[in-house]
């Protein structure tokens, strides 16, 4: 398992940082997703799903989200790809991305998969609740990370983050 502490302080809030998309209720609801998502231990989705990283992404949903979403919205591209570094020169041809790349991405670089999460909430136009709001985080994973459809829920998302995170 990764330490929580560590995973916060060295990757989850200077990516945040470096995308100026940072604060407490974020960073807590990033925590709450990796802890929920993969206990902050499996890379890969239990039972041979798709979903991949530390935060269970689907490769599918950040090839959508890079191609769709950030291709036409220069400056929080620009955040994005200076959160990462993904490429020192030029910038990223979202439509040639394949999507191998885009999951072993999500697999192997905890900023890139931070960042990715981040967008996913960032693309949500309800507003996160307070930080301390645990349950309330909780609520907002699963409505828009985890979906209605999905197997996990608010009281899991809860016991997860007060049992890894704090």
């Amino acid at each position: 398992m990764i330490d929580p502490r560590q995973f916060r302080d060295d990757v989850v809030q200077p990516t945040l940082a470096a995308m100026d998309m940072g604060g407490a209720a974020p960073e807590n609801l990033l925590m709450g997703t990796a802890a929920v998502e993969s206990g902050l231990r499996y890379l890969r989705q239990l039972h041979e799903g798709p979903a991949v990283g530390l935060f269970q992404m689907e490769p599918e949903t950040a090839r959508d989200i890079v191609q769709r979403y950030l291709l036409n919205r220069d400056e929080i591209d620009t955040r994005f790809q200076r959160a990462f570094q993904l490429i020192n020169t030029g910038e990223i041809d979202w439509q040639d991305v394949a999507i191998a790349d885009v999951r072993l991405k999500l697999l192997s670089d905890l900023r890139f998969a931070t960042a990715m999460c981040r967008l996913r909430y960032w693309m949500v136009p309800e507003p996160l609740p307070a930080a301390d709001d645990i349950e309330g985080l909780g609520r907002y994973w699963k409505q828009h990370y985890n979906t209605p459809q999905g197997a996990g829920t608010p009281e899991k998302f809860v016991a997860a983050y007060r049992n890894l995170i704090g």
